[in-house]
């Protein structure tokens, strides 16, 4: 597998960019809210240690067939930055998976930003060459859930450090079918 480099996606009202080291000060205010660790753990960064953060990401997996693919999200009309959406693309016995997370700091949540941010990154990586969309979701984030549905996941009964996996197998092109979500 080439490894994939992250490009601009634009979805109806935001602008999905590739992450920049100078995306940290203002991501860094973005993610401040304690209250996004409640299912992660940890506590926010400092622009500082956000700034090293973007700088190894940036640089790239140490594995030439791993793609770090990390993007902030824009809200086109307000042109500031309200978060974030990544995905971990690499090799697997089942074809090439792409592992997905997302992230909106609070003031932006409850209007629908993490979901189109989401469905944005699906419809891109169906037009790669990836087989599968993952996601872990910890069983109580219930908007996460909600966000990994709306991007056509479905959970299965895979658990992986106390978080449930969502699954969406990619057909050619955009779309897929879900997997049988075990219920």
């Amino acid at each position: 597998m080439n490894t994939l480099t992250a490009e601009v996606i634009a979805t109806a009202r935001l602008d999905l960019l590739p992450l920049r080291v100078a995306h940290a000060g203002e991501m860094a205010a973005v993610l401040s809210d304690p209250a996004l660790h409640a299912f992660i753990g940890g506590a926010p960064d400092t622009p500082g240690t956000l700034r090293a953060r973007y700088e190894r990401l940036t640089a790239g997996s140490a594995d030439p067939g791993v793609s770090w693919l990390n993007w902030v999200i824009r809200i086109r009309d307000e042109g500031g930055l309200a978060g974030t959406v990544q995905a971990t693309v690499g090799p697997s016995p089942q074809g090439v998976v792409a592992e997905i997370a997302w992230v909106v700091g609070t003031p932006w949540q409850g209007r629908g930003i993490a979901t189109e941010a989401a469905r944005g990154l699906v419809e891109w990586l169906g037009r790669q060459p990836v087989r599968e969309v993952l996601a872990h979701i910890h069983p109580e984030h219930r908007a996460s859930a909600a966000v990994a549905s709306a991007a056509g996941l479905a959970p299965t009964e895979v658990w992986q450090d106390g978080e449930l996996r969502w699954e969406r197998r990619m057909g050619s092109g955009l779309g897929g079918a879900r997997v049988n979500s075990g219920s």
